[in-house]
């Protein structure tokens, strides 16, 4: 052998460089699939604050591909009306951006919960608005009564248009023990926190 290598130093250190890349490779391989990461960590965080109800309403199929369209750059922080103006703050600072406006063409922000209705004793059981809802939140089956699972429904009104018997009706959410919260105030400077802050700026100044 080392008489082998001695005769051909150039083939022994080729045949040791291959041997050695071989190796490495292989245990770069198994590294990058041992500890590799699921998906984009900023888009999860993103679909993790977005409200999952899957309208469609920012111009994306649902909240998973807007998620991703936020992350990468390619659509802005405020075209979800069902979050609305706290989506977009919470999207703010996480993504440390400026907080914008609500972009009134992708709609308006809803002041109430809404969920779907549908007028049973006129449905049809055509089973369209099953297949438009993005959550399943519709039972039924074909020439039979539908109904709408309220705790499912996200009151996307992607069911409402496909009927073709008008028998879907979009209402406000009934207020229960459950659903109640109390709405906090606005936040506000108390005269102290003013008086520190003018007093800051006269030592700056």
């Amino acid at each position: 052998m080392y008489e082998l290598i001695a005769q051909y130093p150039f083939l022994a250190a080729l045949v040791a460089l291959v041997g050695m890349g071989l190796c490495f490779g292989a245990l770069l391989g198994f590294a990058a699939e041992k500890f590799k990461t699921e998906g984009n960590p900023i888009s999860e965080q993103i679909n993790a604050i977005l409200p999952q109800t899957q309208c469609g309403q920012c111009g994306y199929p649902g909240c998973r591909p807007y998620s991703d369209a936020i992350a990468s750059g390619d659509a802005a922080i405020n075209r979800c009306p069902p979050g609305g103006e706290a989506t977009i703050a919470q999207l703010a600072i996480l993504l440390d951006v400026e907080a914008i406006p609500l972009d009134e063409e992708h709609g308006e922000e809803e002041q109430a919960a809404i969920v779907a209705y549908i007028r049973e004793d006129e449905c049809i059981g055509c089973t369209k608005c099953i297949l438009a809802c993005p959550v399943d939140a519709i039972l039924g089956a074909a020439k039979q009564m539908h109904t709408v699972i309220v705790s499912e429904c996200t009151g996307c009104d992607l069911c409402v248009e496909p009927c073709p018997v008008d028998c879907i009706d979009l209402l406000s959410e009934e207020t229960t023990v459950q659903s109640w919260h109390w709405d906090l105030p606005p936040p506000t400077i108390i005269a102290t926190d003013r008086e520190s802050s003018l007093a800051d700026e006269e030592k700056a100044a």
